[in-house]
């Protein structure tokens, strides 16, 4: 292949790919056989000597072998999730411009490349984002890992891009073939939710956790903050911000950190703290990142937090091991963690091998809230 937008095929998963945060107690890989397949078929498509010619965007990347695969193309990326954003930028050594707002989209592009997410809310918004970037002349490609398949996946593309086609299975992946045949169509998010105890809706973005309604978990929790003589909360793993917001409340000197591995977490938490607190921004901070791991040492008096315990579609306790670690780094002497959890994972125990100290505060047939001391 000549000329000056020669790159040599077939593309592949950069060799080295590695997860983030790198954990030695994983064995996953950094890839699926969805990234495999996407990057073996553009190797392979008739068009394929014309991808440097070509705007391409990958959507959803996870570690970035998608990225990677394409960075010699000048491809852009985006992602909601933090650990994906800080990924890619490792994999490729900042190669590949990275996106984390929808909004931040701009131009028309040739080809999009889409690992479907799990949930169908966030892809259709996706979608409505993208119409808006689309012409007759663009190709949609999107993989999945069959176990994961969904039929709306199909509803969404055929209802926001056009009709599909599907490649066969190969080593338990499947893609979805679209070519942009509709108008331009804006997105149903994000959303106002009432919830029950507050005088405002919340606003959700669709790759919210809980995005319909509060999660009993937190529910628990809210009636289980603390009141004391605190300047600085961190409100960890935020989601939508009502555990913040709450804290705030109860603590109206306060000021309030709000940190969230989504951005659209984040985003959601600045717009309900405005909602609430008008013209105090000065009372509050927004942090995009993973758990809290850039926070200076102590710098908190509280942390408050609802641990994940899954990453993707992978289950560990890793996500919430970080947690406690960095809320026990940034943590004024004596300052608290409070953490609800499901019972059965059993995070006092956690907490006291860090901390040498936990408590159980509440629980009920489903959740614990407990709490360690810096």
């Amino acid at each position: 292949m000549a000329g000056k937008n020669a790159v040599e095929l077939p593309l592949a998963i950069p060799p080295g790919l590695q997860r983030f945060p790198p954990d030695p107690r994983q064995l996953l890989q950094a890839w699926d056989s969805a990234d495999e397949l996407i990057l073996k078929h553009l190797s392979e498509a008739a068009e394929a000597a014309t991808l440097g010619a070509k705007r391409i965007l990958i959507v959803n990347d996870a570690f970035g072998a998608l990225s990677g695969g394409l960075a010699p193309f000048n491809a852009s990326t985006y992602t909601d999730s933090f650990v994906s954003y800080r990924a890619i930028q490792l994999n490729t050594q900042g190669r590949v411009t990275a996106l984390n707002r929808l909004t931040g989209l701009s131009g028309v592009f040739d080809l999009v490349v889409i690992k479907i997410p799990k949930n169908m809310s966030y892809f259709e918004d996706i979608l409505c984002h993208l119409s808006a970037h689309l012409n007759a002349e663009s190709k949609i490609i999107c993989g999945y890992m069959v176990k994961h398949e969904a039929k709306t996946a199909y509803q969404l593309l055929n209802q926001y891009v056009g009709e599909t086609s599907t490649s066969l299975a190969r080593k338990k992946a499947r893609l979805i073939f679209a070519s942009f045949q509709r108008s331009p169509s804006p997105s149903p998010y994000p959303k106002a939710v009432t919830i029950e105890g507050f005088e405002h809706p919340f606003i959700h973005h669709s790759n919210l956790f809980s995005r319909e309604q509060l999660d009993i978990g937190t529910r628990f929790l809210l009636a289980h903050i603390p009141r004391g003589n605190f300047k600085t909360i961190l409100d960890l793993g935020c989601a939508n911000g009502v555990v913040g917001i709450a804290a705030k409340k109860i603590n109206p000197a306060a000021k309030i950190i709000f940190s969230d591995e989504s951005s659209m977490a984040t985003q959601s938490a600045a717009a309900n703290f405005e909602t609430f607190f008008p013209g105090a921004a000065d009372q509050a901070e927004f942090h995009w990142g993973n758990c809290y791991e850039e926070g200076k040492p102590n710098s908190v008096d509280l942390v408050i937090c609802n641990p994940p315990f899954h990453q993707g579609s992978s289950q560990s306790d890793h996500i919430a091991w970080q947690m406690f670690t960095d809320s026990r780094r940034v943590l004024t002497a004596g300052g608290p963690l409070r953490v609800i959890g499901n019972s059965h994972l059993r995070y006092e125990g956690a907490l006291k091998r860090l901390f040498g100290n936990s408590t159980i505060v509440a629980s009920n047939s489903k959740f614990t809230v407990a709490e360690a001391f810096a």
